[in-house]
């Protein structure tokens, strides 16, 4: 996949996934702040059909703050998006923003060092799921 994101694939299907997803980021104390259901989506205003697809807003509320209040404009870049959905194995894949490489924009050390720890809970949180 991509450099820009930490991805899984897992071999359970769509809901179990999105279940999956939820329970691993709470493990990590990240909250989820917002659910897209993108096929629904898509579905009502293009009228097209497409995979099972998730987009979730995910953030730390104390590393947010921390970060806003270095940078105020942070809230950009607040929340981190996950995606699942269903892919062409037959399974299911997961996949979150890497925060280290999506704010290495904002030349602020102490931006980066709450890059770093966002980071750390989101790959624990992706790798946790089977």
């Amino acid at each position: 996949m991509a450099r820009y994101a930490i991805t899984k694939k897992l071999g359970c299907g769509y809901v179990e996934a999105l279940e999956r997803a939820h329970s691993a980021f709470r493990e990590e104390d990240l909250l989820v702040l917002s659910e897209l259901d993108m096929t629904e989506h898509i579905k009502k205003t293009l009228n097209k059909n497409f995979r099972r697809y998730a987009i979730l807003g995910v953030c730390d509320p104390r590393l947010s703050y921390k970060a806003l209040t270095v940078e105020t404009d942070m809230g950009l870049m607040i929340p981190f998006n996950i995606i699942v959905y269903e892919n062409d194995e037959g399974g299911s894949t997961i996949a979150a923003i890497d925060p280290v490489v999506s704010m290495a924009v904002i030349e602020n050390p102490a931006i980066a060092l709450v890059a770093k720890e966002i980071r750390e809970r989101i790959e624990k949180a992706v790798n946790s799921i089977s």
